[in-house]
């Protein structure tokens, strides 16, 4: 990315040896805002942003670990009264329409199967179909294994940015009061979830427009698309109405971006949190959802040792509920905390967290926020947890604010009562006025929350106790998990200058109908219940008798990849029902088979129709297969970049020559059937007659499986790398 006249170190000569902020080192840019404002609540920061994104003229970026279209935008009333509609899918089509010439950018992450229970199915149907052209969505792929988009940024016309921990999803949307009986708290399908806690930051000026910067260049990586920058002036997007609690201020951003496509790994998130803790004299607040970094916890104890009158609040949720959580993150908050308490510094740190209700009717409020408060000298609002995987896996952004005069010092410390105050039920004219008075941040607590109904309680883990170590190094890694480079060179859509014989409105109409019956077909027939392996393996062995066997499990892989069912499930199941012989046979020839039809329905639609279709991720698939016949198209199904009736779309569309699709493939898909054929031979042979023998076949050969992919991936970087 380009360097800034705030970047390097002779902005950290300019700015003193005083200032935490180092923009050689735990940021990446210092920029001045005119404004900025600590949005607490997803009510609050839904109602401004939906204010905002009505005065945006040119240009809107949206990026996230997530958006939802149909999640209720709207602000603390709960409901919309600006005349826009209140879904955010809906609210951006009648925004789009009436402003044609605003360009609007949507990116979240091309997330993991872990959360497809949690996301919206299939996002970029609902938020491409039937909107308008001047709204793009892209899914974010270019994180290593195991990583995550994790960044959480709006930007309207490169004058205001938003960045905090608050996605524009379901299942966020609450006021500060926390009301457990709030009727509007509940998702998409009508279904009430618990309070929510979250914070979002807003800045003007050069902060925003740096930030427009970063979103611009993860748009490029993932996307293979340039945005031009807006001509700042001629508008303000910063509603009226909405006071600023900071003006005329330097704003840090740091950022975690691991390892990927040659590029160094950034970690400015994992080094303004030990510099601002050893910058701490009185008190170090934190809001935050996980707590496991170790490197943290110890720069915490080292900090309590040399400066005995400091106090450590953190405020976290009161258990993690999902199994993967308790899993990897429950006991890596015990250990953070034991490293505490083996320091002896267990009386001058506190974990606590929100709660709201009395009796039985009491919850505990969900903490998702990501805030730190150091003295009234440092705010920080952002996207980044403390916990392993956002010091370097994840992508994250913070917004850091150093307090260098009076004002700027009161506004910190307002920030701190405000945030204390809602905890403690109390407004923040009485939480700052404890503060104050007694200069302790603990006895602040402890004199504001008396209320019966809103209270910070102590959390309560226990021991480490039993977890899986497994799960944990996946769930939080410290490091990408596979390889630092994912394949792709981008290429030209060929062939497009060239009119179809088939009219776009026909094959726009005839896509259309073949998603809305694809959609229809998986919700309201079994469909969904045939995908189960178990399901499909009794529905192939009931054909082993026929003589026709072998064209219908051909048929059947035709017809399922294009209903977008992983053709690994397939291959498994197929040497699970028939053996590995002749199961391998029937796998290979209906895998090809598939490959073939798909790629021919992609050279028929054409791929600028696709890319209109589909999004800007076709062009991330179309990186590195356009250009390099047979080697290219083997090493792309080696080392996927996108699903397997994807890839066939684009390589049809891109009008790769038949011949070396085919050979490509075939040499491409041989191992992978093989291994998987193995596989599941073995596992469905375990499964009715348990043997160590068959779990060491199984197990040797998805390692094998794993550690071949990974091997080819490296192989096809350093390719890529010489032809540079």
């Amino acid at each position: 990315m380009p360097v800034h006249r705030y970047s390097g170190p002779e902005a950290a000569e300019e700015f003193g040896n005083s200032s935490i902020l180092d923009p050689s080192g735990n940021v990446w840019r210092v920029e001045h805002a005119r404004r900025a404002r600590m949005l607490v609540d997803a009510a609050e920061y839904f109602g401004v942003l939906r204010a905002s994104m009505l005065q945006a003229r040119r240009s809107l970026i949206v990026v996230g670990w997530d958006i939802d279209s149909r999640m209720r935008f709207v602000g603390p009333g709960g409901e919309a009264d600006d005349g826009y509609p209140e879904l955010f899918g809906d609210f951006l089509k009648r925004l789009a329409r009436e402003k044609p010439g605003l360009e609007i950018k949507l990116l979240l992450w091309d997330y993991s199967v872990i959360y497809a229970t949690e996301r919206q199915l299939l996002p970029a149907l609902p938020l491409r179909w039937n909107t308008p052209s001047n709204i793009d969505f892209c899914l974010d792929n270019q994180v290593p294994f195991g990583g995550s988009h994790h960044q959480k940024i709006v930007v309207i016309d490169d004058s205001l940015a938003f960045s905090g921990g608050i996605d524009l999803t379901v299942r966020r949307w609450d006021t500060s009061a926390h009301d457990p009986e709030n009727s509007r708290r509940v998702d998409q399908a009508r279904r009430p979830y618990r309070p929510f806690h979250d914070v979002q930051m807003m800045v003007d000026g050069d902060a925003a427009a740096a930030l427009g910067e970063l979103t611009r260049w993860r748009w490029r990586i993932a996307a293979c698309e340039d945005i031009e920058p807006v001509e700042t002036g001629g508008g303000d997007p910063w509603p009226q109405g909405v006071e600023p609690h900071f003006r005329d201020i330097r704003v840090g951003i740091a950022r975690t971006l691991p390892s990927a496509n040659g590029d160094k790994e950034i970690r400015e998130v994992a080094r303004l949190f030990v510099d601002s803790i050893a910058r701490a004299e009185r008190w170090i607040y934190i809001e935050n959802q996980f707590l496991t970094c170790l490197d943290v916890a110890r720069a915490l104890a080292a900090r309590l040792r040399e400066v005995p009158q400091l106090e450590v609040l953190l405020v976290a949720p009161q258990t993690h509920v999902s199994w993967l959580e308790q899993q990897s993150m429950l006991a890596g908050r015990v250990r953070f905390m034991d490293v505490l308490r083996e320091a002896g510094m267990e009386h001058r740190v506190r974990l606590l967290y929100p709660s709201v209700g009395e009796g039985s009717a009491e919850t505990g409020i969900m903490v998702h926020s990501k805030v730190m408060i150091v003295d009234d000298r440092l705010l920080r609002v952002g996207s980044a947890n403390i916990c392993n995987r956002s010091m370097g896996v994840d992508t994250e952004c913070d917004l850091v604010i150093e307090a260098d005069d009076v004002r700027s010092r009161s506004a910190v410390l307002r920030s701190l009562a405000r945030l204390v105050g809602e905890h403690c039920g109390v407004t923040t004219d009485e939480a700052l006025a404890s503060i104050r008075e007694t200069g302790s941040v603990f006895d602040a607590v402890e004199r504001c929350g008396r209320r019966a109904d809103r209270r910070l309680r102590p959390v309560e883990d226990g021991e480490t106790g039993a977890s899986l170590a497994t799960v944990e190094a996946i769930a939080d890694p410290g490091r990408p998990i596979a390889a630092d480079e994912y394949l792709a060179d981008i290429v030209d859509f060929p062939g497009e200058g060239r009119r179809s014989r088939v009219p776009a409105i026909a094959r726009g109409a005839a896509l259309l109908l073949f998603v809305a019956a694809l959609g229809l077909l998986w919700r309201y027939t079994p469909l969904s219940e045939y995908a189960r392996p178990d399901t499909l393996r009794t529905t192939f062995g009931s054909l082993a008798d026929s003589p026709f066997v072998a064209a219908i499990i051909v048929v059947l892989y035709i017809v399922t990849g294009f209903l977008a069912l992983p053709v690994t499930v397939l291959i498994i199941v197929t040497a699970g029902t028939f053996g590995l012989w002749p199961g391998l046979l029937y796998a290979a020839v209906g895998s090809m088979s598939s490959a073939v039809a798909t790629y021919g329905a992609g050279r028929g639609l054409g791929a600028r129709f696709l890319r209109n279709t589909i999004g800007p991720r076709i062009n991330r698939v179309s990186r590195g297969i356009g250009e390099r016949g047979v080697l290219a198209v083997a090493t792309i199904r080696l080392v996927p970049v996108a699903p397997f009736m994807l890839v066939n779309l684009v390589a049809g569309a891109l009008r790769i020559p038949f011949l070396e699709y085919a050979v490509g493939t075939f040499l491409g898909l041989a191992p992978g059937i093989l291994l998987l054929s193995v596989l599941g031979d073995r596992v469905f042979a375990m499964l009715e007659n348990p043997s160590l023998f068959d779990l060491a076949v199984a197990l040797g050969a998805l390692l094998l499986w794993i550690v071949f992919a990974l091997a080819l991936q490296r192989l096809a970087n350093r390719w890529r790398k010489r032809g540079r």
